[in-house]
């Protein structure tokens, strides 16, 4: 298992549903993040902390890929919900169809965890995307590992 997790959001996902979301934002998902969402699809992770730039950090939950939003109870916590609500911040392209900057995970306090795929589209970074310091057209994100198993390395509990 990639990531341990408390509670797990259902229902799972299969690579069809995969596809069909990478085709809507029009990249692709590296392998060991596919793997993760296609094992756990979101949820709450036993280890929810890890330390950005001397600073602790805590994951309120992975975010999920779900086809009806309007009837789960996780709706909140889907992958497009999240983009719709705050996609012109996640950009600074207007005229961009798809998306760049990813959210995988809610962060405590209204940030983001994000996969960066702007300065390379097969191997995204892992950064936060900022909401208080982010406007429309004008994302900040700040880099915290290389890859999402990079990343996974860093969560421990308190």
């Amino acid at each position: 298992m990639i990531v341990e997790m408390k509670k797990e959001f259902l229902p799972k996902v299969d690579e069809t549903n995969i596809k069909k979301e990478e085709e809507m934002w029009r990249l692709k998902l590296p392998a060991d993040y596919r793997a993760f969402l296609l094992e756990t699809n979101g949820g709450i992770p036993q280890k929810n902390e890890f330390t950005y730039n001397n600073r602790k950090r805590m994951i309120e939950s992975f975010l999920c890929i779900l086809e009806d939003t309007e009837n789960s109870e996780f709706g909140s916590y889907d992958i497009d919900v999240v983009l719709t609500q705050i996609e012109d911040r996640l950009t600074d392209n207007e005229d961009l169809v798809g998306c760049e900057v990813l959210p995988i995970a809610e962060l405590f306090a209204g940030d983001y965890l994000c996969m960066d795929f702007r300065k390379d589209k097969d191997s995204p970074e892992i950064c936060i995307w900022s909401h208080e310091e982010s406007e429309e057209l004008d994302p900040v994100t700040y880099k915290v590992a290389n890859t999402f198993t990079e990343f996974v390395g860093m969560l421990y509990n308190a």
